[in-house]
């Protein structure tokens, strides 16, 4: 019973980690995991956990996209953020190599539909690592502030989903949002950043 508790708290935490800030998530983590400040590679966490949600890719998704973690270049107006997270199985194993392909609207809530202006793509590193240098995404009518992304394991099924921001007056009326989905946002930090990390179930 104890063991089934545990399993359960567990999987509870790493729900719920996404209304955390960034800076307490990784208290959190250290305290959960027997090592103060620092997040395992591998997180000491038994039993299966829940993956992250799909949604859909959106009507402005195009293919072939450059690879690379920053999507600033000359010319893009709008708030930097830093989105950082890690990719793992729903056994919390990091996924080594899995590849994300981000792509969102411009600080006017534009997407790029002739080139790959705020689109690109990167694969996860040895310890399921992403890092991504970019905007925070405008306000697309009819939805509220959102991240496109795909993620794949290596020759592993896709996961499409969106990303959101907390305490965005419109995810109330957005008929797609999902709190599951939401970032967590370092405040504490000099540049706004945020961190998400993805959870999939491998067959």
């Amino acid at each position: 019973m104890q063991t089934r508790n545990a399993d359960q708290g567990r999987r509870n935490f790493l729900r719920n980690s996404a209304a955390l800030p960034s800076t307490l998530l990784l208290l959190a983590l250290g305290d959960a995991y027997g090592r103060p400040g620092e997040v395992s590679a591998t997180p000491a966490c038994a039993g299966e956990d829940e993956p992250t949600r799909q949604q859909t890719a959106g009507p402005f998704f195009l293919p072939h996209s450059p690879q690379r973690a920053s999507l600033l270049e000359p010319g893009i107006d709008g708030t930097r953020i830093v989105l950082t997270g890690r990719v793992y199985s729903t056994q919390c194993r990091a996924i080594s190599g899995a590849l994300l392909d981000f792509w969102h609207a411009d600080d006017a809530g534009e997407y790029d539909l002739e080139g790959f202006r705020l689109r690109g793509h990167q694969f996860a590193d040895s310890e399921g690592r992403y890092r991504l240098d970019t905007i925070l995404p405008g306000l697309y009518p009819g939805r509220t502030r959102h991240i496109h992304v795909t993620v794949q394991p290596p020759n592993g099924a896709i996961l499409t989903t969106q990303l959101y921001f907390p305490g965005e007056q419109r995810n109330a009326e957005d008929s797609l949002f999902d709190r599951w989905l939401l970032v967590a946002i370092d405040k504490g930090s000099e540049r706004k950043a945020a961190r998400f990390n993805f959870v999939l179930a491998l067959k």
